[in-house]
Order: C-alpha cells, then sequence, then structure tokens
C-alpha cells in the first residue's frame, strides 16, 4: 500500500468534511481543540501525530506551546503555512521521533494505517511521551482510506499493552 499517495489533493479537497484549507472554520475548530488539551494537561511540548496541513502545531504555538508535527503526506506538509514549516515534518509516526514530547496528539490518524504499521506507530508514540490525546471514529468504513477502523475498547487495549489507559 502507497500510503502517502493517497492523501493528495484530492483527498483533502473531498475525504475531510470540509474541504481542507486554511480557513476561519478550520482554525478555530483546532484552536478550541488545542484550549482544552492546554486547559487539561498543560504541556510545554507536544507532538502532532498526524498533523496534516499544521493548524493543531498552529494553535498550540500561538497559546504557548512548543509543537511540532509530522505526518506521512508530502502534499499536506506542502500546505503547512510558512511561519510552521521548520516545526513540521514529513514522515511515519510508525518510525522514532527526534525527541520525547509532553504530550503526543493523534487525531482519527490510525484508522488510515494498515494494522502492523498501526502497531508500530503505537509503540512509537508510547516510547515518546507520557500523555496521549488519541481519537478515532469507530463507525466509518465508507471513507476509502479507513482500512483499519476499530471500536473504542481495541484501540484501549492496544494503549494498554504499553501502559496507557484511557481515562
Amino acid at each position: 500500500m502507497k500510503t502517502p499517495l493517497l492523501f493528495d489533493e484530492y483527498y483533502y479537497a473531498h475525504d475531510c468534511g470540509n474541504p481542507c484549507r486554511r480557513d476561519e472554520v478550520w482554525l478555530t475548530f483546532f484552536d478550541q481543540i488545542a484550549r482544552r488539551i492546554i486547559e487539561q494537561f498543560d504541556p510545554k511540548s507536544v507532538l502532532d501525530a498526524g498533523c496534516a496541513w499544521g493548524f493543531l502545531v498552529e494553535a498550540f504555538r500561538n497559546h504557548g506551546v512548543e509543537a511540532f508535527g509530522v505526518d506521512i503526506s508530502e502534499y499536506a506538509i506542502r500546505n503547512v503555512h510558512p511561519d510552521l514549516k521548520s516545526f513540521c515534518w514529513k514522515g511515519s509516526i510508525a518510525e522514532s521521533f527526534p525527541k520525547d514530547y509532553d504530550l503526543i496528539t493523534c487525531i482519527e490518524v490510525l484508522e488510515h494505517m494498515p494494522q502492523r504499521e498501526e502497531e508500530l506507530a503505537i509503540e512509537n508514540l508510547c516510547s515518546h511521551t507520557n500523555e496521549i490525546v488519541f481519537s478515532s471514529t469507530p463507525f466509518d468504513y465508507k471513507e476509502a482510506t479507513h482500512v483499519n477502523v476499530h471500536d473504542p475498547e481495541y484501540w484501549a487495549g492496544q494503549f494498554a499493552r504499553y501502559g496507557f489507559y484511557r481515562d
């Protein structure tokens, strides 16, 4: 499976609910997520694993958090705001990160990965932080890139193997 090629211009225009673009809807949405995470966890450093266009990285940085992002899609990384280019890179979340972070976010990403890659990614995420904010929609089988959709109990079990438990 050539995963990076699936997440191209067409994908971001048609498969993200609303077309992905730098607009008030997306920026406000991710700002709200960042605010909530900051209130709950007060992280000093964050990695957004599967950052797409870097909107969550931007929101964290706007609130004074040292944030970084990684995404498998060359197209997505090319669309990161120029001010954030040095904080976001193209890469797989199944491969080791350059450092540890106070918190890692992984929002709607693992269901796009084949199971073996997902297992490597979870091990990698857990080895680079003590806090993870994770989400995956358990019922979206229609999207062509959703090759690994599971219920919350499955994901909880996968993370529990590394000492991470949902709360």
